[in-house]
Order: structure tokens, then C-alpha cells, then sequence
């Protein structure tokens, strides 16, 4: 495993510096000289006292910071989560996926109400017709062409019924591409949250990996003179083993989260903006999330629309049962219909009724079965209500858990610096061993590392929040993008008598 680092590529210094300050901003952690330059402060005190380790860290933040590697955070190139949103709604396989399916799904109502329109035929045949009478052969060519026009009158309300079960179908198919779009949505802000997340964690590994580098250095040199033990050298350097394991780990799970990025946003993670705007949209309470969702929330409306659907469906097996009218004509024209007559012209028209007595049982074994399919439909919205319920609830309290954690987490990271700052000067003196001064590192990276996951953690729930309340959409978030439009190709192929083409050419 090849273990990456700021030595072996030169130029991810510069970009080094700027992690750790996003490190910092993402975690909620003051933004000092000792969090840009690996948070303890500790990084010097080996070789001197902590008091001056400090005064040479604000220094060289006070650098940092005045040649300005701060502002790329800040600056107009860095791209907020908003702008990743906007470019997954347009960039999206998935939701563009579902935008075909719901054109597709548009159909249902032209052929619903291709009912109402006559069905156009013309037929042509030719032969060769040999004849033997009295012993005589006769040979003549039969050829006839016919145009047919048949108008259904009455179908038993099935064409009236279809349409509404069709318009139904496109409605829930709608709220299905609403479902659809939150869900690639939230997985694109959980991706943007994860790559801030993971690029903070590497800096942290990183600084974790400095440190027990200058930990193995001290032990040597405490070694060589004889105030330390080969057992401290032999601590540290399996402790900066591990750490470069744990970096290397980071840096994995680094470039999957860029690359999981990449499927849902479109584009490659560059300089991502640690400031969301989640705290905007969640709902003020748990009472009013539960109320907005009854009303938003995608999937309740395309059970609702489903229900319909099925309603409409058994209305329609059982416009089968009733009569049919239908008004058929023709005309037709014959050549050498026989021996003696050379064309024969013909036009017909005729009114039928068809009345079904007895169909086998299949029509009443369809309605029979379309009825248990509306029941199935009821209970499924029943299910769907109380999962949505069950999903905003636990939405909201993994929300205020995570803001909970923030605040228990930042405290023991205070209390984890002052605590290594105190090993170390008590180790200076005598007083502790290396490993205490490793333990307490250990500790002080763990809840940092826990810091970032909880703020990670209350951002997604955010965004989870908002989407099961059903307005993590590009309309509710108010994205600049050119919305899609579901009713362009619904108008456009509603009363479209023929063509093959769609309405966006194909």
C-alpha cells in the first residue's frame, strides 16, 4: 500500500493548508494557528517549550493567513452546496431517467383516448381464377381494393373510464419523479457533505502522522543520550505506523466519496464550500414537519393518485360487461368479379350492436380481481402515511441528536487539547512517559475525528429531514436552474392524432 504524502507531492502543500482551515470552519473549532498547523500545538514542544512552540505557530498563522491562504474558501471559484445541487437536477442519469419514464408514461392518455377516434383501414387483393365449364377452360385476373371506416358510438364508458385511470397514471408517475428527484438530491448534498468530511479527516490523519513522526524523533534522541528506553522508541514508532495506516485509509475512503460524487453531481469535487444552508429549510418543529408532510410529501400523493387509478381500472373491466354500437362503412371496387362482368363498385355502412351475455368468467374474474387491487392500493397509502410519519420523526431526532453530539463532542476536544498540553509539559519533567503522551494524542485525534463526523452527521440528518417532509426539491430549495416541466410533452402528445416522432424530435 503506498502511503501518500505532502513530501511525495509538492504540490498538495498549498492544499494541505487549505484543508486544515476547512477542517476548522467544518467542525465549528476556532480557526487559530495551532488548528491550521495540526491543532495541539504539540508539533514543537518536543524540542521546546510549549510557551514558545505557540508564539512560532501564531506566527506562522499570522503568515498563513496574511498571504491569503484562507481566502480560496471564501472566494467566488469555490462551489457551494447549492451550485451542487443545481448541477445534479440537470446532470443527474437517474433523475433524467425517470423524466424519460414519466414521457413515457404521457402515452397512456393518447391511447386511452384513441377510443373516441375511427379506426381507417384499406385492403387490396389480386389473384388468377381458372374456370371449366362444358369442357372449356377460362382464365380471367381477380382484383379488388376496399376502404374501411369503423366508429366506435358506445363502448360501455370504457374509453371515458381509461382516460381518467390514464390521467391518474401520469399524475402518481409525477410525484414519483418528485420522489425521485429528493432522493438524488439528498444523495447529492450527502456527497458533497462526505467529501468535506473525508478531505477534514485526511488533514487530521495528516497532522496526527506529523506529530507521532516528531514523537519518534524525540524518543531517538531521548534514547541516544539515555534519559528514554528502547520500549518508548519502539511505542512511538508502531503508534506512527498505525497513524500512516489510518491515512492511508482516509485517503481511500477520500477518493470514494469524490467518486461517489461524481456519479450523483456530474463533475468532479473541486474546492467545495464548508458553509451550508441546511439550518434554512429544516422546519421549526417536529409538529410542523409532520404537518408540511401530509401535504408535500411525494410519496403520499402518488399513493393517493394510485388509489385513484384503481378506481378507475374496475370501472373500466366493467364497461366489457355492457354494450358496444359501433358504426362501420366501406367502399370497395372489383375487377373481373366474374366472366361477364368487367368491374364491380360497392359502399356499405351499418350500425351494430353488440351485446355480451357470457364471456367464459374472465370479464367478472378481472373486476373481481381490480377490486382486491383498489383494496391493496387503500392499504399500501395507509402504509405509506405511517412510514412517512416514522421517517420524519426519526428524521427529527436524529437532527437534534447530531446537534447534541456537536456540543458534546467540541467540548472534549477542548478538554482533550488542554489535556495533551498538560502530558506533554508533565513528560518534559518527568512526570509522564511517552505513552502517556501517545494515549493523550490518540484521544485528542479520536475526538476531532468525532467532531467532524457529528457535524457531517447533522447536516445529512438536515437534509434527511427535508426531504422526508417532501421539499427537498429544486422548487422548495429555489435552485437557479431551468426547471423541468412535466406538462411541455403531456400537452404536446395529448391530442396527438398520429406521427411516430417525439416531441423533442427523436
Amino acid at each position: 500500500m503506498c502511503c501518500f504524502s505532502v513530501a511525495e507531492q509538492p504540490h498538495l502543500l498549498k492544499y494541505e493548508l487549505e484543508l486544515r482551515i476547512k477542517v476548522a470552519l467544518f467542525s465549528h473549532i476556532p480557526l487559530s494557528p495551532s488548528v491550521i498547523f495540526g491543532g495541539s500545538g504539540a508539533f514543537w514542544v518536543m524540542r521546546f517549550s510549549l510557551k514558545s512552540a505557540l508564539r512560532t505557530a501564531v506566527a506562522a498563522g499570522v503568515l498563513t493567513l496574511v498571504s491569503g491562504v484562507s481566502l480560496p474558501m471564501r472566494s467566488a471559484q469555490a462551489e457551494t452546496i447549492k451550485e451542487a445541487l443545481s448541477l445534479a437536477y440537470s446532470n443527474n442519469p437517474t433523475l433524467n431517467a425517470a423524466r424519460a419514464e414519466l414521457r413515457g408514461v404521457d402515452e397512456r392518455v393518447p391511447q386511452a383516448l384513441s377510443g373516441w377516434r375511427p379506426n381507417v383501414s384499406a385492403s387490396a387483393e389480386i389473384g388468377r381464377i381458372r374456370s371449366t365449364a362444358d369442357g372449356l377452360e377460362s382464365y380471367r385476373t381477380n382484383s379488388s381494393m376496399a376502404l374501411n371506416v369503423s366508429q366506435a358510438l358506445f363502448r360501455g364508458f370504457r374509453t371515458v373510464n381509461s382516460t381518467q385511470q390514464a390521467e391518474a397514471l401520469v399524475r402518481a408517475q409525477r410525484a414519483s419523479l418528485l420522489a425521485t428527484e429528493q432522493d438524488v438530491l439528498l444523495s447529492a448534498a450527502q456527497s458533497y457533505v462526505d467529501v468535506i468530511r473525508d478531505t477534514a479527516l485526511v488533514s487530521l490523519q495528516r497532522s496526527d502522522l506529523q506529530f507521532l513522526q516528531e514523537q519518534v524523533r524525540a524518543a531517538n534522541d531521548r534514547f541516544e543520550v539515555g534519559e528514554g528506553t528502547r520500549t518508548d522508541v519502539s511505542q512511538a514508532e508502531a503508534r506512527a505506523a498505525e497513524a500512516r495506516a489510518n491515512v492511508n485509509s482516509a485517503l481511500a475512503n477520500l477518493n470514494a466519496s469524490r467518486a461517489i460524487y461524481r456519479q450523483v453531481v456530474g463533475t468532479d469535487a473541486k474546492n467545495l464550500s464548508a458553509d451550508t444552508f441546511v439550518e434554512t429549510v429544516v422546519p421549526n418543529s417536529l409538529d410542523q414537519a409532520l404537518g408540511v408532510s401530509t401535504s408535500t410529501q411525494p410519496l403520499i400523493i402518488q399513493s393517493q393518485h394510485l388509489v385513484d387509478a384503481a378506481v378507475y381500472n374496475i370501472k373500466t373491466i366493467e364497461g366489457e360487461l355492457l354494450p358496444t354500437v359501433t358504426l362501420d362503412g366501406s367502399v370497395s371496387r372489383t375487377w373481373e368479379p366474374s366472366a361477364t362482368v368487367g368491374t364491380s363498385n360497392n359502399a356499405s355502412i351499418f350500425g351494430r350492436v353488440n351485446i355480451p351475455i357470457y364471456q367464459g368468467g374472465g370479464v367478472s374474474s378481472r373486476v373481481r380481481q381490480a377490486k382486491q387491487e383498489l383494496g391493496q392500493a387503500r392499504l399500501q397509502l395507509d402504509v405509506i402515511r405511517d412510514q412517512v410519519r416514522a421517517n420524519v420523526i426519526s428524521a427529527w431526532g436524529n437532527y437534534q441528536a447530531a446537534g447534541a453530539s456537536i456540543e458534546a463532542a467540541r467540548a472534549a476536544v477542548e478538554a482533550s487539547k488542554l489535556a495533551l498540553e498538560g502530558v506533554i509539559e508533565e513528560q518534559r519533567v518527568g512526570q509522564r512517559t511517552t505513552l502517556d503522551v501517545l494515549d493523550a494524542q490518540r484521544e485528542l485525534v479520536n475526538q476531532r475525528v468525532n467532531l467532524v463526523t457529528a457535524q457531517r452527521n447533522r447536516i445529512v440528518s438536515g437534509y434527511q429531514l427535508v426531504s422526508s417532509i417532501g421539499q427537498l426539491d429544486a422548487n422548495s430549495l429555489n435552485l437557479s436552474v431551468a426547471r423541468y416541466n412535466p406538462q411541455e410533452n403531456y400537452k404536446a402528445v395529448r391530442d396527438q392524432w398520429f406521427g411516430l416522432r417525439t416531441p423533442d424530435g427523436r
